[in-house]
């Protein structure tokens, strides 16, 4: 029988956490107006996915093992930072790039495809997203969680995670912000990219303090 006292407690607490901005929101809300809502979408379904391994690794006690072996959590941490850096840089380098291939659409069967992939490796880049999924686990999880309760949580994790960032597609890829970000590509990539950026040299410089 599911515990939902305790699948509402971790639901609610992961809801305020997903709605926080940060490099997943920047991620998904520049794919939504520069490519298309199918592409938005595509990358909020990747952000699903990545809450779902994320929550898998905490229900098998990844948070354990972090503490245990403080070393792979600073890698971790590093390699994530380095990672959004990068993904931020491209975002960065692209900006002056013009967007008249999207005029059409994104090609059907490969953009959808390369979004979703590119929302995943976003998630799962974050070490401190699986620390936060970790502790609210622990915080909330029944004394004796049975096989019902775990899939509950998966299934709550990827419709808070992949519901968030679907609205944000939907309502950013609309003909009005889509046609503010057009004219003003080039500034705008340069905002996102430059958070990213920072995003990412924030978590590497934090792995050095203890």
């Amino acid at each position: 029988m599911v515990d939902l006292a305790a699948l509402l407690g971790i639901a609610m607490t992961l809801s305020v956490g997903t709605m926080s901005p940060g490099p997943s929101f920047v991620m998904v809300a520049r794919t939504a107006v520069s490519a298309s809502r199918a592409d938005g979408v595509a990358a909020a379904l990747g952000m699903g996915v990545g809450g779902v391994l994320f929550a898998i690794a905490a229900l098998l006690g990844l948070n354990g093992l972090l503490q245990a072996v403080p070393s792979l959590y600073v890698a971790l941490k590093v390699a994530g930072g380095a990672y959004l850096a990068y993904l931020g840089w491209r975002i960065w380098r692209g900006a002056g790039t013009a967007l008249s291939m999207f005029a059409e659409g994104p090609v059907a069967g490969v953009s959808w495809r390369r979004s979703f992939l590119y929302g995943l490796s976003t998630q799962v880049s974050n070490p401190k997203t699986a620390i936060v999924y970790a502790s609210v686990f622990a915080a909330f999880m029944p004394v004796a969680p049975t096989l019902g309760f775990d899939l509950a949580v998966c299934a709550s994790v990827f419709a808070i995670e992949a519901g968030w960032y679907g609205i944000v597609a939907v309502v950013l890829s609309s003909a009005r912000p889509r046609g503010v970000y057009l004219r003003a590509k080039s500034a705008i990539d340069r905002l996102a990219g430059g958070v990213m950026v920072l995003l990412g040299l924030r978590l590497v410089t934090s792995a050095a303090r203890p």
